[in-house]
């Protein structure tokens, strides 16, 4: 005899009947399919997903992504229709586990796979990288250091932080001084365009082909005349064969976000922080723990997506295959089951480095926190002979150059009277950083 169906009255008034799962009749569901049916109210009260998009979540996203890690570790966003993981362990397992979740490349975002050819992670490539970085970076920064000097108030978000990352990555192309801000415009907006939002998706399509015209000239006379720079590197991959579609998608899968970001978030933290300041400019090496650090406080990137490769049952979830998991890295960084006292920005932790699950080490020397933009720790041992410095550890010692460099051509930096500086993104899901940071330097 089949049971008898239950009716119920959900919040908005709609009649619900809900079958028991052994209904001969109604055999019942999977486990997702049951999820899939949940109603919001009935399975997450203290939040609803449209808070995900808000101008709270947009300006100071931790207070949200704390109620989903303490209450809903595995929460079903309707809105976006995806799934948000928020507690440490979990957040690690997924970006680590390649067998189970990919992370899909900025050009499917763009939904143009086949444009052009990413040679980012190229051996040539990554060690023109690497070479140009280290010989750039501290001339660039006593440079902007020394503009700062002449002046006695500035935003040290716009004239230090941002123009060190686009001038540092215009080097490495060896751009002429002329083409450099016509570059870095169209490079910006190229990387907004990866953004859910259409207009800036549009923008930025419109800027990745004027940066394929841009760079044709380019690309051949580099073909003609090879240097040392980071198109001549693609070249020695590609041969005659590479394109400008091919350097501009190179550029398009590399990150802008974390050397700029947590350049300024770093000092948003150091200069509202003034006693934690004074360690870190005490010596070099707590100058590193000071970004290591940062980009576990307040890292820039503050999510990442990943897609299940096939159907797979996690978190007491079966999850069907290509759902979309945003791996918050604001939630897991400031996980109080790995970090004492999480909220607390703190040079020396304690708890800073540690063993990560599936018993790897960051061998990189990548704090415990999580920065997506620059892909999983390197399995190679931190300062390895035959090849490449990882990015982790190429971003964390440029950062600390320029930040050493900083502090010591401005002894007297602090910030401005009346700056009230704040992190935000300037779209939801977008690099959340310091843009205002008002100092003195006198």
């Amino acid at each position: 005899m089949a049971a008898t169906p239950e009716e119920t009255t959900g919040r908005n008034g709609v009649v619900i009947t809900k079958r028991p799962l052994r209904d001969k009749d109604h055999p019942g569901y999977r486990t997702y399919e049951v999820y899939q049916r949940e109603r919001v109210g009935e399975s997450t009260e203290k939040i609803k997903p449209i808070q995900l998009t808000s101008e709270d979540y947009r300006v100071n996203p931790y207070p949200l992504v704390e109620i989903l890690r303490e209450n809903y570790p595995c929460y079903r966003d309707w809105l976006a229709n995806s799934y948000w993981i928020t507690q440490y362990n979990d957040v690690t397992s997924i970006f680590a586990d390649e067998a189970n979740f990919e992370t899909r490349p900025k050009a499917w975002l763009y939904g143009m796979t086949d444009f052009g050819r990413n040679l980012r992670d190229e051996r040539p490539v990554l060690a023109a990288e690497e070479r140009l970085i280290d010989a750039n970076a501290a001339d660039i920064a006593e440079a902007l250091a020394a503009a700062l000097s002449d002046r006695s108030e500035a935003n040290l978000a716009t004239s230090f932080a941002a123009p060190f990352a686009t001038t540092l990555l215009c080097r490495q192309l060896d751009l002429p001084a002329d083409q450099q801000d016509a570059f870095t415009a169209l490079y910006w907006r190229m990387q907004r365009g990866t953004s859910w939002q259409p207009g800036l998706q549009q923008d930025g399509l419109q800027a990745l082909h004027e940066l394929v015209l841009f760079f044709e000239p380019i690309l051949s006379d580099r073909k003609a005349r090879p240097g040392d720079d980071l198109v001549s590197a693609m070249i020695e991959v590609g041969g005659d064969a590479t394109s400008a579609a091919d350097v501009v998608m190179t550029l398009l899968e590399g990150d802008h976000e974390t050397l700029h970001g947590a350049l300024a978030n770093l000092w948003f933290l150091l200069l509202t922080h003034p006693e934690e300041y004074a360690k870190a400019r005490s010596e070099k090496r707590l100058m590193k723990l000071a970004y290591l650090e940062t980009l576990r406080h307040s890292t820039p990137v503050i999510t990442a997506q990943r897609f299940t490769r096939h159907e797979v049952e996690r978190f007491g979830r079966l999850l069907p295959e290509g759902a979309r998991l945003l791996c918050s890295a604001a939630a897991a960084n400031r996980d109080p089951r790995i970090f004492e006292d999480p909220d607390r920005f703190i040079v020396d932790r304690r708890d800073m480095c540690q063993r990560e699950p599936r018993g790897h080490y960051r061998a990189d020397g990548l704090a415990t926190g999580i920065a997506f933009g620059l892909g999983k720790p390197s399995k190679h041992p931190a300062v390895p002979e035959d090849r490449p410095r990882s990015r982790y550890a190429i971003t964390r010692d440029t950062a600390v150059t320029a930040s050493i460099i900083l502090s010591e051509c401005l002894p007297d930096l602090k910030l401005a009277p009346d700056a009230k500086p704040q992190l935000s993104s300037l779209t939801v899901g977008e690099m959340h950083t310091c843009w205002q940071l008002e100092i003195t330097t006198q």
